[in-house]
């Protein structure tokens, strides 16, 4: 690796070998190595996590940049069981960009914040020459209070079964036809929404929650195949259980695209004791009907993800390489 390339940004193998070589090399320490969704501190009281967002377009449908930058690091936040509390807001603006439509981000993040029960407590914007930077870039750092501690993706067992809790892929698909204009003629939209309501209705019911991480870059695949490779587990998935809506299956069968490797901005994956798991899943179907349980754990080829298809045959789901699509978030 002697240059950065767009792939190091795809939330795969290339991300992957980044983080681990240049930045875990240089801050390691206990709680970085955990790689969960946020930071677990101040005695397992608090989740610590911090975004960017560079997507483009800025707006698009079902979201725009502001809507993502607020559910980005709240998800993050959720996803170790933890209610979003306080958020700080740092900008950089492009010289000449245009005031309404920051102020509709801004209307944007503000909304959100309201749905998640958040403040921003504190910020910083900076103005740059044009041509520094691409419009607005937007980063959210977010400290939440645990709710329920223990939720680890180092701590995923053959107990548990895997869930996700909606349709997959919404939102890489979604980016990909606003970009290049492409007009579906469809409802597709990205899933871009807040999850700390569904994680908080899993708590309230006592849900067994063994581990949650978001599906933003690289998908559901690149979930997967984390915990498999965290956990020494392994993680089995029936293809004709995963769900994924008609919209992005025809971008998928159109370009080429991997469903499962589509980013999602609020589509979850949950491993759940197996005795919950039905209870769990009644839950989540109550803010979408999609959501599905997919697979289970198992120990047959530790550290890898299986896909079985319909017709009896077994294939590894790998980690997604290269860059399917940059600046998706």
């Amino acid at each position: 690796m002697k240059t950065i390339t767009l792939a190091h940004g795809n939330g795969g193998q290339e991300n992957n070998e980044l983080i681990s070589k240049v930045f875990y090399k240089a801050f390691k320490n206990d709680i970085l190595e955990k790689s969960e969704d946020a930071a677990v501190i101040h005695n397992g009281e608090l989740a610590f996590s911090t975004d960017s967002f560079t997507v483009s377009p800025l707006f698009f449908p079902g979201a725009d940049i502001g809507k993502l930058a607020v559910c980005g690091t709240c998800n993050d936040l959720a996803m170790m069981g933890a209610k979003p509390k306080y958020l700080t807001c740092s900008v950089i603006i492009e010289e000449g960009f245009d005031v309404r439509s920051l102020e509709k981000i801004v209307r944007s993040m503000k909304k959100e914040l309201e749905v998640n029960g958040a403040m921003v407590v504190s910020g910083d914007t900076k103005v740059v020459p044009k041509g520094s930077v691409d419009k607005i870039f937007i980063n959210t750092t977010g400290i939440g209070e645990i709710q329920k501690k223990g939720i680890s993706s180092n701590s995923v067992t053959d107990k548990d079964v895997i869930i996700v809790s909606r349709d997959i892929g919404a939102h890489g698909a979604t980016i990909f036809a606003a970009r290049e204009g492409i007009d579906m003629k469809s409802n597709l939209q990205s899933d871009c929404a807040s999850l700390y309501p569904q994680v908080k209705a899993l708590l309230d019911a006592n849900i067994k929650i063994t581990a949650l991480r978001d599906a933003t870059r690289g998908g559901v695949s690149a979930v997967l195949n984390e915990w498999a490779k965290q956990s020494d587990i392994c993680v089995e998935v029936d293809e004709d259980k995963i769900p994924i809506s008609d919209e992005v299956n025809g971008i998928c069968e159109l370009l080429g695209f991997e469903a499962m490797a589509l980013a999602n901005e609020g589509t979850f994956v949950l491993a759940i004791a197996e005795e919950d798991a039905e209870k769990a899943l009644e839950i989540l179907k109550q803010t979408n009907e999609t959501a599905s349980i997919i697979g289970k754990v198992t120990d047959q080829y530790v550290g890898r993800v299986v896909l079985n298809s319909a017709w009896g045959t077994k294939r590894f789901l790998e980690l997604p390489t290269g860059e399917l699509l940059p600046r998706i978030c």
